[in-house]
């Protein structure tokens, strides 16, 4: 009506800002995207980009892959990237696997295993890092020192 008709082709991304997630917003899925978030809200799932920060009322449950990842709030899952920044006040329950950097600050809490990597996407890390050997170690170390298996019993 007022003009030329819009092409049917959407236009190109643009990715050169940050995006945010505020602390209202949840979201339960995987999260996609080729730029940089911040995350003050909540995550449930699988997290892919290049470039993230979990505030500190943010929250991820669920791995994460990226390039580089500052972590204030709460993580819970596997986490692989190349530089790895973890805040006095973050919590993460998982394993962290880096490749380039890993920086800690006094009075973060971390429960996982962590291990410098070649790797630096999730499904490379499994193979070089797999948590469940690590465990059936420790499984088999307990059972060893509990009661002794009878044998033989008349």
């Amino acid at each position: 009506m007022f003009g030329k008709k819009k092409p049917d082709a959407p236009r190109p991304l643009n990715d050169t800002g940050r995006s945010l997630i505020s602390e209202t917003f949840s979201l339960e899925g995987t999260l996609r995207t080729s730029g940089a978030i911040d995350i003050a809200g909540l995550i449930k799932g699988p997290v892919y980009t290049n470039d993230l920060v979990v505030k500190d009322t943010g929250s991820i449950v669920g791995p994460v892959e990226t390039d580089k990842i500052e972590i204030y709030g709460h993580l819970e899952g596997k986490v692989v990237a190349k530089t790895i920044i973890i805040g006095s006040t973050a919590v993460v329950k998982g394993d962290i696997l880096f490749s380039e950097t890993l920086k800690t600050e006094e009075g973060a809490d971390i429960n996982g295993y962590i291990k410098k990597t070649e790797s630096t996407s999730l499904e490379a890390a499994q193979d070089e890092f797999k948590l469940e050997a690590i465990e059936a170690k420790d499984k088999e170390k307990v059972s060893k020192k509990g009661r002794p298996k009878i044998v033989a019993s008349n």
